[in-house]
């Protein structure tokens, strides 16, 4: 009867996201906390895995936005998905500007 036991479905924050999340050979140096950032800005959400603070959801990964916020550590981006414009607060290792 131990080999019909069932654990339950986990839906965590980072379910499904092993390649998405994952650190590329490259490494990163300081530039992504050197770039200045305008309002209106487009720019890029590309999640850097090894970093957990300030991490979007995976849904945003690779999507455009526009900067309509900049915090101190942090920058409010408006991203349009489907008839939606929703908000994403991101720490600055997770976005780099459109174009680079």
């Amino acid at each position: 009867m131990l080999g019909c036991l069932k654990l339950p479905k986990s839906h965590g924050y980072r379910r499904k996201g092993r390649y998405v999340l994952s650190k590329d050979e490259k490494v990163k140096a300081l530039t992504p906390f050197l770039r200045n950032y305008e309002v209106n800005q487009r720019v890029i959400i590309d999640i850097d895995g090894s970093q957990v603070k300030g991490m979007p959801h995976r849904r945003f990964q690779g999507k455009v936005g526009t900067i309509k916020e900049i915090r101190r550590r942090s920058l409010l981006v408006e991203v349009p998905m489907g008839g939606k414009v929703k908000k994403v607060i991101a720490r600055l290792e997770h976005i780099k500007p459109l174009g680079v």
